[in-house]
C-alpha cells in the first residue's frame, strides 16, 4: 500500500511524500518511567488488595514518546518505464530533497511561511528567527499520527548514468507528538475503542475470577 508525509504548515511550496509502504515489519516503541518508594517495605510499590486500590501502588510514571522506525520503497522504474519527464532525469532525487527538506529546522518566514533557517529567509521579529522542527502527518491505512521526523538513513540503490538514484531504500526515525492536538486525540479515541473490541471478544471466563 501506499503511505503519505505531509508537513503541518504554511510553507510555499507545501511538502509531501508518497511512498511504497508494505513493511514485513514495523517498529513501534514506547516506555514508561514508574516512580517507587525508597524505604525497604515499599520500594517494589505499595500494597493493595483490589482493584480501587492500584493507583496508590507507584508514586507516579513519566511517559516517553512513542517511537517509530519504519522503512520505505523510493522507486522510480515503473515512471521512468512511462517516460515521466522529471523521473527519467531526475530518479528519486525529488523524493529524497523533499524528505532531507522535512528533517531540516525550520523559521518562520515573510507572511507566516515556514521556509528552511538555512535559506535565511525569516522576519523581522525576533521569536521570527528562533528555528524549529518540522510537524508532519504520517498517515498509513486508518492512522494519521502528529510526528517530528528525527532522522533519516538513505541507501541508494540504482542510479541512472548520470549517478542520480532512481531507486533507495530509506529507514526513517519518527517521534510522535503527544500533546493535545486533533490528529493524536482521534488516534487515542481509536485505540480506546480498539481495546474495548479485544475485552468484548475475551471469554469471561478467562478473567472472571480474578476480581
Amino acid at each position: 500500500m501506499q503511505g503519505l508525509l505531509v508537513e503541518y504548515a504554511l510553507s510555499a511550496p507545501p511538502l509531501s511524500l508518497v511512498f511504497e509502504f508494505n513493511p514485513q515489519q514495523l517498529g513501534r516503541s514506547r516506555s514508561v518511567e514508574i516512580t517507587l518508594s525508597d524505604t525497604p517495605a515499599t520500594r517494589g510499590g505499595y500494597d493493595f488488595a483490589s482493584p480501587t486500590e492500584t493507583p496508590r501502588v507507584s508514586q507516579g510514571v513519566s511517559v516517553s514518546p512513542e517511537s517509530f522506525d519504519v522503512e520505505i520503497l523510493l522507486d522510480a522504474t515503473d515512471r521512468m518505464a512511462q517516460g515521466h519527464p522529471i523521473a527519467t532525469t531526475a530518479g528519486v532525487e525529488p523524493e529524497l530533497d523533499t524528505l532531507r527538506t522535512m528533517v531540516e529546522p525550520k523559521i518562520q518566514g515573510p507572511e507566516g511561511l515556514q521556509t528552511l533557517a538555512s535559506l535565511g529567509l525569516s522576519g523581522e521579529r525576533a521569536f521570527q528567527r528562533d528555528e524549529s522542527a518540522s510537524v508532519i502527518l504520517f498517515v498509513w491505512g486508518s492512522h494519521v499520527l502528529p510526528v517530528f521526523l528525527k532522522a533519516i538513513d538513505v541507501q541508494e540503490t540504482a542510479h541512472l548514468p548520470s549517478l542520480v538514484p532512481y531507486r533507495a531504500n530509506v529507514t526513517l526515525t519518527l517521534q510522535v507528538i503527544e500533546s493535545n492536538n486533533p490528529f493524536y486525540q482521534v488516534e487515542k479515541i481509536r485505540q480506546a475503542i480498539g481495546a474495548g473490541l479485544n475485552s468484548a471478544s475475551t471469554p469471561s471466563h478467562l478473567i472472571g475470577g480474578i476480581y
